[in-house]
Formats: structure tokens, sequence, C-alpha cells
């Protein structure tokens, strides 16, 4: 194999030449062109060389930093109000450090701790010890002095001879006296012990011996007082030294030694005291001088050796470990109260929140389930609560006690399917009543409730709507049943609608029975009913499934028992009970409110018994019933299980299949109430503000797209419900439908203000408007339009969406030409001899010139002749020329096209 040139090296591994020379110079290489070769050693000599320079030859990266940019745009619009697009550019950088260089990094300061408290307790100890010698010596030096002074004053007695024994010691210690007295002490002194009498000078011998054993009795306990403190010290040294090697060893470090312990324990105690005692003098001057206490002096333990108050140290630490909370959620709860109870700043749950998806200010409320996942995200425990409503609800819940045995109850019947396939017919010859002709259309437009009785007992019917747009009832018929009857016309088959029903009485769980309807027309099929049914998975008894089938006539009355029989037996087989007597409790079925009457109430009362008077909550309404009336209208005094009312006297419309409850504390029915209230309030500014974010960013730069403003009025809580999810159905991302209010009860004069606002039209379904407002739109011009039949209304909103839509443009090609040659003209300039071979040349059309059929220009025609006389259109098959207005460069074998644009009004 041939060697690699530096040149050619250099380039591999992306180095100038320059500096690659360099480097392998420094690792002792002698190349110093770039045309020399490096071999497969040389190379590996040059690359131990970088490893060297650049860290050990085994060593691993210590910290990798990652760096990403990331490059997108934005439309918006400036100051002049021009559309631009904005390049936003975001770079990230982030390091990743290695876990044991973190470790290596505390073991390294721990040691180095250690290492400093070991040297500045040597110091200490030095200095300790100098001042110990020092004191030592001075008193080694007193003790000199006073024996020199005592052995002068026995040798002058001794020289003295025995009979002037008496002179000789007076003159001696007077001599003594002398010696030992103080310098400066002056003449006084000496006269004082010249006068001085042998008794009084004993006395004073005595004294200085007792005052000579006092000082050497202070000296020792000192001396003793210093040793326990200098043993104290030296335990609490090896206290911290014994603390700080048993961290270094679990986290992986050595044992620190042991031989500097000894000097750590020296003087410690001593030093401490020392600097220590400089303190308080320095606390007492201080005191003196500011005239107020001071903190308690403390001893911390902190960094290998021991503290006081003096280092200005507190003996607060911040815990190392992150905290882990128990978190209670309510059902809600703001973002500012929820970083409350984690110990968090609200800034960094709010930066989680926009993570995860969510957009929420601190004052904003945020639902249990989203709080939980956030709370888990933070790395603390959720623990879902239940709200103050919840355990309002509960309480009285729990107050409701049924002492009497259940008894068995009446069936609730639910009658579903589609429209016109005879259910409230039907209804109507069980109750001998003519139903249907009050209902607009012949369809009923809510639920109706009622109960008949029969030969064997008591049942009671559910009339659920029939059409499209009334799926939510239906689906609150079936949830509030015991058995549901599917009536399928025997001349129609399986509708939309039926399949629908079918669907909400599996999803409730309930016992289905199949009705077909008009069996006495002649063109009846029921196979064709069953072969359809089996295929959705209901399949007849005839055909060993299931499911009942009662083949019935509305119109004259075929089947009908057996009908009855049927549900009255499958009711037997659900042993129904209920508890006759106790607080009622309930469906709400439908609700609406009455001029004159208020609010009215249809209630299906599943247990318990209803009296007038009671108190009822339902939902966030509540109320003391003032009245109670049956189906048909006449006043009652109580209702049992399975029966459906209506009573007045709640404060508002309650939605359709709310639960209701009766209870015997007002008050607390009043806080449920006011609760739900606030809570529906929340949600709804939740969803407000939600929808607002989501929508800020998809709708900037785009052009706002029209609405189609509606008061809406409705005369019961389902018609404005199901109202409401069909017209919002009908939005598209060109118009879209804004409900600007709605509610239930005669249109008012606030409804017309709030119209005339909002630039909105006034739909009134089976409700009227008064004379204030009547009057109010007459004057103002607002368009106020009255419904009964659900599709209409639906219809008419269609229409006027459609409306609001931007018309539709379509190109037609009139007819084509095929140039045959170009000619030269002084006033045209290239005048083309064309052929039309397709529909009819117009003059005042747009035309395209196509060159192999890509369009090369697109314009006007300028002159269109036939021989010489200007003409309007060229038929197909005929000759003539034309010139291009701003275009001469046509060529034999082009094609002109001419073509109009029309506009076509579009429609939803």
């Amino acid at each position: 194999m041939a060697d690699t040139t530096v040149k050619k090296l250099a380039d591999i591994v992306g180095t100038p030449v320059d500096t690659l020379l360099k480097q392998m110079k420094e690792a002792g290489l002698d190349h110093g062109s770039a045309d020399d070769a490096v071999s497969d050693d040389q190379k590996q000599q040059l690359l131990s060389f970088l490893r060297r320079s650049h860290g050990t030859a085994d060593a691993e990266p210590q910290k990798i930093t990652l760096k990403r940019k990331s490059t997108s745009t934005i439309k918006t619009t400036g100051a002049s109000g021009k559309a631009k697009t904005v390049a936003v550019e975001v770079r990230k950088k982030r390091t990743y450090v290695k876990r044991s260089v973190i470790e290596d990094q505390e073991r390294e300061r721990l040691e180095a701790e250690r290492l400093e408290a070991e040297r500045k307790a040597a110091e200490e100890a030095a200095k300790a010890a100098e001042e110990e010698a020092r004191k030592k010596a001075e008193e080694e030096a007193i003790r000199k002095r006073e024996a020199e002074i005592a052995a002068r004053a026995e040798a002058e007695r001794a020289a003295a001879g025995e009979d002037d024994q008496d002179d000789t010691k007076k003159s001696a210690d007077d001599k003594a006296k002398r010696l030992s007295v103080p310098k400066g002490t002056g003449k006084k002194a000496e006269v004082a012990h010249k006068e001085e009498t042998p008794e009084e000078r004993a006395q004073r011998e005595e004294e200085e011996r007792r005052k000579r054993e006092a000082d050497e009795a202070r000296r020792k306990q000192e001396a003793e007082a210093r040793k326990k403190a200098e043993e104290e010290a030296a335990r609490r040294t090896a206290e911290e030294a014994r603390r700080i090697a048993e961290e270094l060893e679990r986290r992986g470090g050595e044992q620190p030694a042991a031989a500097g312990s000894e000097e750590i324990e020296t003087g410690s105690g001593i030093v401490s005291e020392a600097m220590e005692a400089s303190w308080r003098d320095e606390e007492r001057t201080t005191k003196r001088r500011r005239r107020r206490p001071q903190a308690q002096v403390r001893n911390v333990v902190a960094h290998g050796q021991m503290k006081s108050s003096f280092h200005k140290e507190h003996g607060f630490k911040s815990p190392t470990e992150k905290m882990i909370y128990e978190v209670e959620v309510p059902e809600t709860i703001t973002v500012g109260d929820l970083a409350q109870r984690m110990n968090i700043k609200s800034r960094e749950v709010m930066r989680t929140l926009m993570k995860m998806g969510e957009m929420a200010t601190v004052n904003q409320h945020i639902d249990q389930e989203t709080a939980m996942l956030l709370v888990e995200e933070m790395g603390h425990k959720p623990k879902a609560v239940k709200g103050q409503e919840e355990t309002i609800a509960d309480d009285l819940a729990n107050l409701v006690q049924y002492t009497a045995e259940p008894q068995p109850r009446a069936p609730v019947v639910t009658i579903m399917g589609h429209v016109d396939h005879g259910k409230t017919s039907l209804l109507d010859y069980i109750r001998r009543a003519k139903v249907a002709e009050g209902e607009a259309g012949g369809i009923t437009q809510h639920i109706g409730a009622y109960h008949v009785e029969t030969d064997k007992g008591m049942i009671t019917f559910l009339d659920t709507p029939g059409h499209a747009a009334f799926t939510a009832m239906r689906a609150r018929g079936a949830q509030a049943t015991d058995i549901v009857v599917i009536v399928v016309a025997a001349d129609d088959g399986v509708m939309p609608q039926t399949e629908e029903a079918i669907n909400h009485a599996k999803a409730a769980g309930v016992p289905l029975i199949i009705a077909v309807n008009k069996m006495d027309k002649e063109s009846a099929d029921p196979d064709r009913v069953k072969n359809d049914l089996s295929q959705r998975g209901i399949i007849s008894e005839e055909w060993g499934g299931d499911h009942q089938f009662c083949y019935v006539s509305a119109h004259s009355g075929l089947g009908i028992d057996d009908l009855l029989d049927t549900i009255l037996l499958q009711a037997e087989l659900l042993e129904l009970k209920a508890a006759p007597e106790g607080p009622a409790r309930g469906v709400v079925i439908e609700s609406r409110v009455e001029k004159g009457r208020g609010p009215v109430t249809s209630v299906l009362i599943q247990e318990g018994r209803l009296k007038v008077g009671d108190m009822m909550l339902a939902s966030a309404n509540f109320g003391r019933t003032r009245a109670m009336v049956d189906e048909n209208g006449k006043p009652i005094t109580e209702a049992g299980p399975s029966i459906p009312v209506e009573i007045l006297g709640l404060d508002g419309a309650p939605e359709s299949g709310e639960q209701f409850l009766i209870v015997a504390d007002e008050k607390k029915a009043r806080e449920v109430a006011e609760f739900r209230q606030q809570r529906d309030r929340d949600v709804k500014l939740k969803r407000a503000q939600a929808s607002k974010l989501e929508n800020l960013f998809e709708t900037m730069g785009e052009k706002e797209a029209s609405q189609v403003n509606i008061v809406l009025k409705t005369d019961v809580r389902g018609s404005l419900e199901a109202l409401i999810g069909a017209l919002h159905d009908l939005s598209t991302s060109e118009v879209k439908v804004n409900i600007v209010t709605s509610g239930v009860g005669a249109i008012n004069e606030s409804d017309v203000n709030l119209a005339m606002t909002s630039s909105a039209v006034i739909l009134g379904f089976n409700v009227r408007a008064d004379s204030a407002a009547k009057k109010l739109c007459e004057r103002e011009g607002i368009d106020l339009r009255y419904y009964s039949i659900i599709y209409e209304l639906i219809d008419d909103v269609k229409a006027a969406m459609s409306g609001k839509l931007e018309p539709e443009r379509r190109e037609e090609i009139v007819g084509v030409a095929e140039v045959r040659d170009v000619f030269r003209s002084s006033k045209f300039g290239a005048v083309a001899g064309c052929m039309v071979v397709e529909g009819t040349l117009r003059r005042n059309l747009p035309i395209r010139v196509l060159r192999d059929d890509v369009v090369v220009f697109e314009g006007q025609l300028e002159s269109l002749r036939r021989f010489k006389e200007d003409v309007a259109e060229v038929r197909n098959g005929m000759e003539c020329g034309l010139a291009v207005k701003s275009y001469n460069d046509v060529k034999a074998g082009d094609k002109i096209e001419v073509f109009e644009v029309r506009v076509v009004a579009r429609t939803l």
C-alpha cells in the first residue's frame, strides 16, 4: 500500500497543511513539505501526540454539547397593512456533563475542605503552643527572681553573730524588703518597712504566703480548665473528621488520613475559646453602644470544623434533595393555587403547561384531569379530592333514607324510531287521544311523557322525536328508561334514525322490543324489516334470536294488546322495584319558560314520593314545588315512582337529562346550586379562552371568516340544545354560525337590543315576541322569524350562509384557432393567419397563446378580421387574421384559445 502525503492527509482530516506540519513537528516527526510521505506508524505517532495534548490517550469525553437550530416562518401584517413573511430562527444549546465528573468534583471539594480544616487547626495549635510557652517562661522567670531574693536574705542572716542576732535579722529583713520592693515605690515604702514591728512583719509574711498559695491554686484550676477545653475540642474535631471520612467513603473516595488528627486536636479548643471570648467582648461593647439585645451565641457545625456565632454565619442550610408533596387536586383549580400547593413558582407551572399543549394564565381554572397530569409532570403525587359541590351533594344524598321496603313499580318505556314511522300515532291509539294533531307538521319536537292504565297494570311512555337533530334528546330518553320500543314502518324498512335509536338503546343497556307498524297497508313487508334488522344484530325470536317482534297498526289497532302484554311481560322479568315513600329523586325530562307561569319542568320520578311544598335541587337550579300537574294538565298533590309530572317553583329551567333530588335543608341546596352556577360560568370562560388561544395562530395572516349572527329563543330546553348543535354543524371554514345568545321563553326587548348591537337575526322556535319587542323590531328593521318545524329553520339558516359564500369563478373555453402562417404589418406588427378548429372566436374575450400545449402568453385580441373587414366573431371551420395585443412572438403551429370566466353562486 502506497504511503499518504501530508497534503492528502490534511485534506482527509480537514486541516490546513501548515497546521498539520506544525503538529507533526511538535510530535517529533521531521516532515517539512506538503509532498512528504506519511507512513502508518507516523500516523499513529501523530495521533498519540494529539491525544496526549488534548487529554489522556484513553480518556473518555467528560461532557457533550449539543447545538440545534431551527428556522420557521410566520405571516404577519406590517404597518402599511401589507402581508409579509418573517423568518424566525431558534438556536438551542445544551451541555450534558458526565455523572462521574460531578462526583469527582464533589469528592475533591470535600477533600480540599478537610485539608484546609487540618491546616487551620495546625496553625491555631502552633499559635496556642507559642502562647503557652511564653506564659510558662514568664512564670519561671518570676519564680527564679523570688528564689534569688530569699537566698540573699538567708545569707545575710547567717553572717551576723548570736549577740546582735535581733539587729542582724532586722537589718536583713529590711534589706530583703528593700530588694523586693518594686521599682518606683519611692522612699515612703522604705520608711514604712523600717518602722515595722516584729509582729507586723510576721503578719505580713503570713499574708504573702497565703497569697502565693491562692495564686498557685488558681493557676492549677486554669490549667485543668484548659485541659478540659482541649479535650472537648479534640473530641469534636475527631467527630467531624470521622464524618468527613464517612462522607468520602460513601461517595467512593478514600478514607482521610489520620496522620494530621493529633494536630487538629491540639489547641483547637483554646483558639476557639480565645476567639469566642474576643467576640463576646465585642458584643458587650456593641450592646452598650446600641443598647439593644443581641442574638444568642450558638455553635453550628459546618465544613468539618466547629463554627460559632462570631463567624457571622446562620444555622439554616437549604435542603439538597427535592421535596415531593402529595397535592390535593379538586374538580377545578387555578394555576396559581396549584403552584402554591406544589411550592413551585407560577411561571414554572405555566411553562410546563405550554409544553403539554395547554395555554393558561395564573388566574385561569383548569380541570382535575389536566391538573393531575401537570402534578405528575412536575414530580409530585396527585390526589383527587371531591370539590365543595360533591361534598355537599354527598351530604344531602346521605340525608335521604328510605325505610320502607321496595315494591314493584311500573315500567318506563321509550318509543323510538324514524320520522313518520308512526310513534306518536301508536301512543295516540293507546291513550285514545289525538296527540299528533297538536304537533307541528305531525312531528314530535320534544320529549313527551305519558302514563296509561291497562287491565294488567300501568305503563309510562316517553315519546322521543325522530328527526336527526334530536339525537342527543333520544339518547337521554334511552338512559331514563327501562324498556325501549323501536317502531319500524313495514312499508319503509330500517332508516338512518332507526339505526341511531338501536345504537342508543344498546349503549343504555336496556332490552329492545321491535314494533313493526303500518301492517294494514298493502305494501307492508315484515320479512324485509326482519332481514334489515338482522344485518344490524337484531334477530327475532322466530329466527332463533333474543328480540321480540310485535306486528301492529296504529290506524286500525291491530296487535296493540299484544304489544302491551309483551311490555308487561318484559317488565316482570326485569323485577323493577322502587321505594314508594320517602324523598323523591328522578330525572328532568324537559323544561321551558311560560309567560305568567315561569319555569315549567317535566320530571320523571324514579324513587320516593314527590309532594307539593318539597324543596327540589336540579343541577344548578333549586326551589320549592309550588304546584304540580299531570300530563293531562290536571293538578295533583303528590306522585310516586314511574309517574311523569310537571312542576312549578324552580328558579330556572334546568337542562334535560339532569338528576333532581328532594332535600330538607334549603341552605345546603342553595349552596350547591350557587356553586354549580359558578362552576358552569368558569367552564364557559375557560372554553372561550381556550378557543381564542387555539385559533390565534391558525387564523394569523388568513382572511377572517364570515359570520351569520343569530339570536335563538325556543319553547323548551331540549329543543334549544338540539337546535344549537344542528346550527353549529352547519359552520364551515368560510362561513360560521355565531349564536349571540340563546334561551328558553318569549322574545323580549333585551333580545332585540342585543340583535341590534351584533347585527343578528332573531329566530323563534315555537315562541313569539312580546308587543314591546315586536314594535322595536319594526322600528329598527330587525329581521324576526318564527318557526315551528326544525328543518325549516335549518334550511333558512343554510340559505343565509350560502349568501355569504364568495362566488365560484369558472373558466369556459369558447373557441380555439390554429396559427397557419404569420404576416408582418406596419400597424399591428405580427398578424397570425388562423383556422378556427373549435367553437367560436370572439374579439372581446380574453385569449391564451399555447405553444406545444403550454401557455406562453395570456392577454387580449387587438384585431380580428375576415378578409379585409373587422368582425366580432369567427365560427368553426373559417379562416381569419388576428393580432394579439402587446405580443409579436406568434409562430406557425401555435394555438389561440379564447375563454370566458363565469361567476357561479355557491351553496352549502
